[in-house]
This record gives C-alpha cells, sequence and structure tokens, in this order.
C-alpha cells in the first residue's frame, strides 16, 4: 500500500504541488487537472490496487491532496476529482471484497425484521 501525500498552492492563477516526503511534483491551470496528474503520477510509481484520493482545501489559495494505493479498505475509490468534495466521490473500485458482502448480509437482516412472520401475528387475521 502506497500513500502519497502533496501540498498544493495557487500562484498566479496556476496550482502546483509536491510530495511531502518524496520527489513527486506537479503543475496545473486547475485543482481538478493537477489532481488527475498527481493521481496517474502515484500510480506509476505504485501499481498495487485500487486508488483513492481525497482533495482538501486549507485557504483558497492552498490544500492537501492525499492518494492511497492498495490497501482494498472497502468503498468507493475516487480518481482524479474536483474541487474540495473529492473525497465523497465515487468513480471506480477499491478492489476489497469485503464491502459487497456485507451489503448483502445487511439486505437479509432488514428482508427478516420487515416480515409479519417473525412477529407471529398478521395485520390480516
Amino acid at each position: 500500500m502506497g500513500v502519497y501525500t502533496f501540498v498544493c498552492k495557487s500562484s498566479g492563477g496556476e496550482w502546483s504541488a509536491k510530495q511531502i516526503t518524496g520527489d513527486l511534483e506537479a503543475s496545473a491551470a486547475s485543482t481538478y487537472e493537477l489532481q488527475r496528474k498527481l493521481v496517474h503520477a502515484a500510480a506509476a510509481a505504485d501499481s498495487s490496487g485500487g486508488v483513492q484520493s481525497s482533495f482538501s482545501l486549507i485557504t483558497p489559495s492552498s490544500a492537501v491532496f492525499q492518494v492511497i494505493i492498495g490497501g482494498g479498505g472497502g468503498g468507493g475509490a475516487f480518481v482524479g476529482g474536483g474541487g474540495a468534495s473529492a473525497g465523497g466521490a465515487a468513480a471506480g473500485s477499491a478492489g476489497g471484497g469485503a464491502a459487497p458482502e456485507a451489503d448483502k448480509e445487511e439486505e437479509k437482516k432488514e428482508e427478516k425484521e420487515e416480515s409479519d412472520d417473525d412477529m407471529g401475528f398478521s395485520l390480516f387475521d
């Protein structure tokens, strides 16, 4: 699992980013383009699994961007986002098999709870 953290700054209408510990960096005209470039750079350095990313504005001209590769944490993965709400979007798969199984188990539990037979009486008797 690889974790890549970048400090992003805007200057003169262009965004630039440098990895905190490492030598990856990129620049672009928008945060969206910058995120895409950084995800691709991190994926080129480590292609061991699904990709998740998070973009958080600190001030209007600075942000932190994190790319996590591998780990299979369950839930949606985000590849190249837009703006400060990047963490909530889903555009790919994290590769973890546990999440779909958990969803199926929840559905089965809900079906059993809603059944009239489980209560010992019926509303139509």
